[in-house]
């Protein structure tokens, strides 16, 4: 069975333990903190439910015992892969109302929105659960041991991670750190530039003190290229987050990524397959789904059932799943972006029998949009990794990767920054386009290489990977009318919409619980 280190996720809960996904925990198989945290093994076990609080929402298999109510009762991945690709060019959502996406399929939400609301507390949950982490593994207490000092400095980098995420999508939010104990009191509000530095300076500090060399780590845990690469993102987005320009330093990381010894997965649909946990060459930092262990109705089951049609000419099997859920189709938008290209470029991955490319009937209707063939429940050898109809699908999530590092790397350089140079960025591009290709006949040449090239190739290499929402803001292409697609704004042939869309409201229910926070224009 792949994903070893997975078999922790069966196990752990901070204060509850079962052996079992599918048994009712007992009360009385509760554990104490001191039990939990009074050997190595009780930490990774806990450290364990840092990492899979991202894909899971509960002890048992398929979210039963809830770690916490919610409006939709899903994991962070699936709310966040909402908020990211919802609102762009690169999804279409069939299911409106069943899912309650028409606020983010339409760029229409308020502080009610539902995915909204939960993607907020999901992130808040992991933060929650890190602060609980390290308020066990302390300096002191980790101090001269390598494993737990290893541990403490990944429960640092995935609570950073979860304040990146609040960052890039709110705005701003309430800071909490294992400092502050439990209790009776109300949160300070962080701005974005605060949020920023936390980050930053996390980051930084455990990249260099506890983090592993990325050959050192178990698969699946964060290693020092993982701190790399969120830093790299943290800083090609600075600007965005009134942190000032910051181009160069995404280049240093980006290059200290590249001299770690990564390179291209040869095979381009590999990365997104049921045996993607063997692509560690260029998979930076997964988020790590198991159909044995971390059974779950969100995440990727939710990517790759949604992107097979159940209206359409579409085999479920071909994609190793027992039965397509037909939510997701992509706008005509992404796959105009391949034109001209649609035979050579291995990464143009859509179904389109019977399909039209344009959305210019009612955006739920299935036969119009094109569906995505992206992701795959098959393992290399072409056989169905798991039941997704009991269990779920068995495909890790890519979060950070090199191809993504190539584009950072060649765009700071185009917005000028140091330490790299154009004839770099147009060699780690043509690599990227090398692949996708199969030869040199997709290479572009210097005169080629723009902004609005990156955008697009970004696009076509990263599409439903929750880019697209933060490059689109970064390129000032999310909201306003400079670029518009089918459906932006809710009407067919797109519209400009208010630059208060580009961050999300803090949810209502949170305004009312902490009168440090403010929404600006909802």
């Amino acid at each position: 069975m792949k994903k070893i280190y997975m078999i922790l996720f069966a196990a752990c809960g901070l204060m509850a333990c079962t052996g079992d996904l599918d048994q009712q925990p007992q009360t009385d198989s509760q554990t104490t903190a001191d039990v939990v945290y009074g050997s190595e093994q009780g930490y990774k076990m806990a450290l364990a439910k840092l990492y899979a609080s991202y894909v899971i929402v509960g002890q048992e298999q398929g979210g039963g015992n809830a770690d916490i109510s919610s409006n939709n009762g899903h994991d962070f991945l699936r709310g966040y892969f909402n908020l990211q690709e919802c609102p762009t060019d690169e999804v279409a959502g069939t299911w409106l109302s069943g899912d309650k996406i028409e606020g983010l399929t339409y760029m229409t939400w308020d502080a009610n929105d539902p995915w909204i609301a939960d993607t907020y507390y999901r992130a808040y949950y992991t933060i929650a659960l890190c602060n609980e982490f390290l308020s066990h593994a302390t300096e002191s207490a980790t101090s001269g041991n390598a494993n737990l000092t290893a541990y403490r400095a990944e429960a640092r980098f995935l609570r950073a991670l979860a304040y990146y995420y609040v960052l890039d999508l709110f705005g701003q939010g309430p800071f909490v750190d294992e400092t502050m104990g439990v209790g009776a009191y109300t949160p300070e509000r962080y701005s974005n530039t605060q949020l920023f530095n936390f980050v930053e300076s996390e980051l930084k500090d455990v990249a260099s003190n506890g983090l592993l060399a990325p050959n050192a780590v178990e698969y699946g845990r964060a290693s020092q290229a993982a701190a790399w690469a969120l830093l790299a993102k943290l800083y090609l987005n600075a600007e965005v987050y009134n942190a000032g320009n910051h181009y160069t330093d995404c280049i240093t990381y980006c290059k200290q990524i590249m001299n770690a010894g990564y390179s291209l997965e040869s095979d381009y649909s590999k990365l997104f397959n049921a045996d993607n946990d063997k692509r560690t060459n260029e998979i930076i930092f997964p988020f790590v789904v198991d159909a044995v262990n971390t059974v779950t109705w969100g995440a990727t089951t939710y990517i790759v059932c949604g992107e097979c049609g159940n209206s359409s000419s579409q085999d479920p099997a071909k994609y190793g799943l027992t039965g397509g859920w037909g939510m997701f189709r992509v706008r005509g938008e992404l796959p105009e972006l391949f034109s001209g290209n649609e035979a050579g470029d291995c990464r143009y991955m859509f179904y389109t029998d019977g399909q039209e490319q344009w959305l210019t009937k009612a955006i739920d209707d299935q036969s119009q949009g094109y569906f995505g063939e992206k992701f795959s429940n098959l393992t290399d050898a072409g056989e169905a990794a798991s039941n997704t109809g009991a269990v779920g699908a068995d495909i890790d999530y890519p979060v950070f990767r090199l191809a993504d590092v190539y584009l950072m790397l060649a765009e700071s350089v185009l917005r000028g920054g140091n330490g790299s140079s154009r004839d770099e960025a147009l060699q780690v591009v043509n690599k990227l386009r090398e692949r996708a290709f199969g030869n040199t006949d997709g290479n572009i040449n210097e005169a080629q290489l723009t902004l609005q090239f990156i955008l697009d190739e970004r696009a076509r290499e990263l599409y439903w990977e929750s880019c697209r929402r933060t490059d689109l803001i970064r390129y000032g292409q999310f909201t306003g009318g400079s670029y518009k697609w089918q459906w932006k704004g809710g009407v067919v042939d797109g519209r400009s919409t208010e630059s208060k869309y580009n961050v999300y409201p803090i949810p209502t229910a949170e305004l009312s619980a902490n009168p440090n926070l403010k929404n600006e224009n909802y």
